[in-house]
């Protein structure tokens, strides 16, 4: 569990201020499947707000240190049922054949003929639409006496 400096922790608190709890814990406490959701949505997030429901001050306190301990986080704040919990991002182990790149240029070359063919298109559309149009009309007089009522 990484302590945080109190000006980390008012910091981390006005950030978590518009989130909603994305993790509700009710009767069945810390269950696997509630501890697996936690994790992946501080993984995804790392400051999350989650709302416990129908336990006493003590109960709530010692489920934030147990919470913290479990997934190496750090308590932020505990108003009324909601906790807010932080952890820094953890990197993921991907294989190596993951990690592999592609050549620059193939992905270069691919995107610049997709952007050549994009433009064609518009040329074309455009084209098409002023072929349509015929040349030599103009637009209608306005002012006085041009109305079908004959004022």
């Amino acid at each position: 569990m990484t302590e945080l400096t109190p000006a980390q922790r008012r910091d981390l608190r006005a950030r978590a201020h518009h989130l909603n709890p994305v993790v509700t814990i009710a009767g069945n406490g810390l269950a696997p499947n509630v501890v697996a959701e936690i994790e992946r949505s501080l993984q995804a997030h790392e400051l999350i707000k989650i709302k416990v429901q129908g336990t006493e001050r003590e109960q709530r306190d010692a489920l934030m240190e147990e919470l913290c301990a479990t997934l190496d986080a750090s308590p932020v704040q505990h108003i009324g049922n909601i906790l807010i919990v932080w952890r820094a991002r953890r990197e993921e182990d991907k294989p190596a054949a993951a990690q592999e790149k592609k050549p620059v240029r193939a992905a270069t070359a691919k995107s610049a003929a997709a952007f050549a063919a994009a433009a064609r298109r518009a040329a074309l559309a455009k084209a098409s639409t002023e072929s349509r149009r015929s040349p030599a009309r103009s637009p209608a007089p306005r002012g006085r006496g041009t109305g079908s009522r004959g004022r």
